[in-house]
């Protein structure tokens, strides 16, 4: 009997179960990182906001604070454009900023340049879970493209489908926390206190529902790879029409 004639064992099949189940976790963890930008877009997320606290905190000077976050945003943009990054966290930071900064310069009030922010986690947190209760999870919609399968997943791989929508559900709810937290704050904290409690709520929530969707989507079903699927069709069709044009010029031959 020949190696290639030997039944595969147990162990065999268990090693190769576990390379794929690792395989999948890494094809995760690096989607993951290019949808949410990874350890530089958290940076990037945060340091406006940190530098608007530190400045507000010691100088009192709501003008000089947001004038210093706007600037560094625009900064990371630069850095950005000049590396030839990605720039689509660096430009989302800086319209969040800009528009905090209209906020708090229109009011006069420090703490409404942490509005618009709050405003529309509150808004992001219930299009997660609307989403997800319509059948068309939020974290599908972001992640399929990523992950090659675009909406392939809806009808075709139920096992992922459930996977986003847990996902969704995740941080559906992890961001109404974080809006249960700081929507008290706003009204009754000072801007110091409230400040730097919204700083400190960033990333860890983030990160937590990163995680989450990390373990839901690694135990799920690997994604259907249209984009494979439509240029294998593609190399078919050409296949098929190239062995009928010769099967036509073997005919006018004879």
């Amino acid at each position: 009997m020949t190696s290639l004639d030997k039944p595969t064992s147990d162990k065999d099949r268990t090693t190769h179960t576990d390379q794929q189940e690792a395989d999948a976790k890494t094809v995760t963890e690096a989607a993951l990182f290019e949808a949410f930008g990874g350890a530089r877009g958290m940076v990037e997320t945060v340091l406006p906001g940190l530098l608007f606290v530190t400045i507000f905190t010691i100088k009192k000077d709501l003008h000089l604070s947001a004038i210093a976050a706007l600037v560094v945003s625009l900064v990371l943009v630069a850095v950005r454009l000049i590396r030839r990054d990605t720039v689509k966290h660096a430009f989302s930071g800086v319209f969040g900023v800009a528009f905090g900064v209209v906020f708090a310069m229109m009011t006069g009030n420090a703490k409404d340049f942490y509005l618009p922010g709050m405003l529309y986690t509150l808004g992001l947190a219930l299009t997660y879970l609307i989403t997800t209760l319509a059948g068309v999870p939020l974290i599908g919609l972001m992640l399929g493209p990523v992950f090659k399968e675009n909406l392939s997943w809806r009808t075709r791989n139920p096992g992922r489908k459930k996977a986003y929508a847990k996902a969704s559900y995740a941080w559906g709810l992890i961001l109404l926390a974080k809006c249960a937290i700081l929507f008290p704050l706003y009204w009754w904290a000072d801007t110091t206190q409230f400040s730097w409690v919204l700083v400190a709520l960033k990333i860890p929530p983030f990160l937590l529902a990163v995680y989450l969707t990390w373990v839901f989507l690694a135990k799920a079903p690997p994604p259907i790879d249209v984009f494979a699927e439509m240029e294998a069709q593609e190399q078919a069709e050409k296949a098929r029409k190239a062995e009928a044009a010769a099967a036509a010029t073997r005919h006018q031959e004879f």
